[in-house]
């Protein structure tokens, strides 16, 4: 589709309407940017930090790579970042952005105990480089027993590839009682919830700046990047498929989870037994009191007297 270019005076979106195109489809067939060498290595620096430290926001990560003798600034740790999909964890300004058009549902977990498969599942995104640009990985994740139910990967950030990545999940496995994301503009739009309501299941999204509201994908992050992408330095878009492929059937089928007693997660799946999963509220919300209503039992008690 070279003839949709999108540095013409009519947009994309309008030039897809008129070609009777999608703008998935555009989107879809378009190559990954090529990365220039020295911003791949500050770019693998920072994804290997963040997967380490993934509060650390771009002030700290530009002290961590002056440490390793690289000349940066902020401003180019930030766009680097930015185009990784990275924020800080740490509760700050910006560090969620959902569409500001689309629906944000409340967080359904905190205190729930998570008893049996299917009664939670969720999803998040993760950046993966390569050697000569980069990929999005999406999951799909039972909180019971920590399997992996379906994945996808794209080139770029639509929302196609996680609805398409949902839709597998709900066919292969049925409905999960609730579902669980952050806010990112992905998760929160019509094409993404839409197969949620239609199936009746409870939607649930992140708090802002709660870092721990969907610390089972956070942790899945850091180990499939520990111990596949890091160690294989996948060089191409089909190394890493096959590579993903390959550490799924071991993540689900054969690795022993220290979490569920060393069982897989296919077997607490299919079993029921020796799962679980609970977010706890650590610093749990004060109930405030309202001091005008309190001014108003005053006055009324005063009126009263008089």
């Amino acid at each position: 589709m070279t003839w949709i270019a999108k540095d013409e005076c009519i947009s994309v979106t309008r030039q897809c309407i008129l070609a009777s195109v999608s703008k998935s489809t555009f989107h879809a067939q378009q190559r990954p940017k090529v990365v220039d060498t020295g911003d791949w290595l500050i770019s693998r620096l920072i994804d290997e930090e963040y997967t380490r430290h993934p509060y650390y926001g771009a002030r700290r990560m530009v002290v961590i790579l002056l440490r390793l003798n690289h000349r940066v600034n902020r401003k180019k740790v930030q766009r680097l970042m930015r185009l990784m999909g990275l924020a800080g964890m740490a509760p700050g300004p910006g560090t969620s952005k959902p569409h500001p058009g689309h629906k944000i549902y409340p967080y359904l977990l905190r205190g729930v105990a998570v008893t049996r498969p299917n009664q939670v599942w969720s999803t998040d995104i993760t950046y993966i480089r390569l050697a000569t640009g980069f990929m999005y990985l999406t999951v799909v994740l039972d909180w019971y027993s920590r399997r992996v139910l379906s994945w996808r990967l794209s080139n770029t950030m639509q929302s196609r590839f996680c609805v398409d990545c949902l839709e597998e999940a709900l066919q292969i496995y049925g409905n999960p009682e609730v579902f669980n994301s952050d806010q990112g503009s992905q998760f929160t739009s019509e094409e993404f919830t839409a197969p949620l309501r239609r199936e009746a299941i409870k939607i649930s999204m992140d708090g802002r700046g709660r870092v721990f509201d969907n610390i089972f994908v956070e942790r899945f992050w850091r180990n499939v990047k520990c111990e596949d992408i890091y160690l294989n330095g996948y060089s191409t878009v089909e190394e890493l498929k096959v590579g993903l492929v390959r550490y799924f059937v071991d993540y689900n089928d054969t690795r022993p989870h220290q979490s569920l007693d060393y069982r897989t997660p296919k077997e607490v799946y299919e079993s029921g037994e020796g799962g679980g999963a609970l977010i706890i509220e650590k610093y749990p919300r004060v109930k405030e009191e309202s001091t005008i209503a309190l001014r108003s039992t005053v006055d009324s008690s005063m009126n009263a007297v008089a």
